[in-house]
């Protein structure tokens, strides 16, 4: 009792939440321990001991950072949102501009800007559907929403197109909770869905086009030129390793499903996975598929289920919230971890291309991580507000129907 109560009074909000937090990020440190050792000694030259220490701190900043956001008044966030997403979008523009890529150096550290875009850009819509309720079912403040939602993605997309397509989908159910018109919200989601079915295709077609040249030795696959999307070769590549896979060939997602056959029901056992040791992304983009090697496809879905469960308490923290703010965060917010993780775990299964998307809260990574932990030190400090009103509202009843009682027993009229 002592200790749950220790737990309530640290990790502030929905009980629930913070379990499955604590377990996913426990999960976490196993898969990275057992995955790590390939990448670790040819990406970046150090040893998978160093590695996992890093990554064990950044777990463990993890904790610090949602303690730290469950204890904020997410009231606060509201009017802190236009800064967050004005500092997101300056620093996508400055890494388009001097070609930073993906990454931006610090010196003494790397981040994702697009890590940062994410939780930004839905906590900017929420403000803005809360604080314009009466024109969320007029077009032109749609309109409004929807230029800064393209504007966002199209400064991740020159490098990350599955970020920017996850940032666009999540923005519009944020506008679709916020109760946007559903006519406007149905033709937006059919355009993206459009552009994007063409984009792939363009991708396709480019790289279908350098793989004939480099076939007869005219140019090679890689050589990607300075065109506006740099990665769009890379795109068209993974699109075609998804449609024609080379099943022999030693390839990322090939033994991803290899490591996902292999682990069975109950898997080959912690550490003695095979794959890992082939795959410099096992830590990263593959991990879903180690842990099931490992630990098997019973690990495999008690993991979904506890994405699942944690999706699903965030939507009841949605409902239950009275103010419209915090609804839209916790709605949102949990949609973004619950997709982002569904995406990942189809792109290991096959279901869907390489993506390039982490699994929240389990893959190994810094920025990705402490983000993924405001994220959920936001949601929790929803559900304590949330769970504090509900408090008060019970308190303030029950002194009222004490108070009609007394005036019942003395006999006082109205």
């Amino acid at each position: 009792m002592k200790a749950q109560k220790l737990l309530k009074n640290v990790f502030k909000g929905d009980t629930a939440i913070c379990v499955i937090y604590l377990l996913l990020s426990l999960i976490s440190l196993i898969a990275v321990y057992s995955s790590i050792g390939l990448s670790a000694i040819v990406d970046s030259g150090s040893t998978p001991l160093k590695q996992f220490i890093k990554h064990l701190l950044f777990v463990v900043a993890s904790y610090v950072v949602v303690i730290f956001f469950a204890n904020l008044d997410y009231r606060g966030l509201s009017k802190w949102s236009p800064v967050f997403i004005f500092i997101a979008g300056t620093i996508l523009a400055a890494a388009i501009v001097f070609h930073w890529g993906r990454w931006v150096n610090l010196g003494v550290a790397t981040f994702q800007p697009s890590e940062l875009a994410k939780p930004a850009i839905i906590l900017f819509l929420s403000r803005e559907l809360t604080l314009h309720k009466d024109r969320v079912k007029e077009w032109p403040f749609f309109r409004q929403l929807i230029i800064l939602m393209a504007i966002i993605a199209g400064l991740i997309l020159p490098e990350n197109f599955s970020t920017a397509a996850l940032v666009c989908v999540v923005s519009m159910l944020v506008m679709l909770y916020g109760g946007v018109n559903f006519k406007y919200w149905t033709r937006v989601v059919l355009i993206v869905a459009v552009i994007a079915g063409i984009g792939l295709f363009v991708a396709y077609k480019e790289y279908t086009a350098k793989e004939e040249l480099r076939q007869h030795e005219i140019a090679t696959v890689n050589d990607e030129g300075n065109k506006p999307l740099p990665r769009i070769i890379t795109w068209g590549h993974r699109m075609d390793s998804w449609l024609h896979p080379d099943v022999d060939a030693l390839t990322q997602e090939n033994m991803s499903r290899m490591a996902v056959a292999s682990g069975k029901i109950f898997g080959v056992g912690t550490g003695a996975t095979v794959q890992a040791r082939l795959m410099t992304q096992a830590h990263n983009d593959f991990i879903y598929a180690v842990i099931i090697e490992e630990k098997g496809m019973l690990a495999g879905i008690i993991i979904f289920l506890l994405y699942t469960i944690l999706f699903h308490r965030c939507i009841k923290i949605a409902q239950r919230c009275k103010e419209q703010f915090g609804k839209l965060c916790a709605a949102g917010l949990g949609s973004l971890i619950y997709i982002q993780a569904v995406v990942n775990m189809c792109v290991v299964v096959g279901v869907l291309p390489v993506t390039g998307q982490t699994l929240p809260l389990i893959s190994y990574g810094g920025t990705s991580y402490l983000c993924m932990g405001a994220i959920v030190g936001m949601i929790q400090s929803v559900a304590f507000a949330t769970m504090k009103t509900e408090k008060i509202q019970k308190e303030q009843a029950r002194r009222d129907a004490g108070f009609e009682e007394l005036k019942e027993l003395a006999g006082v009229k109205d």
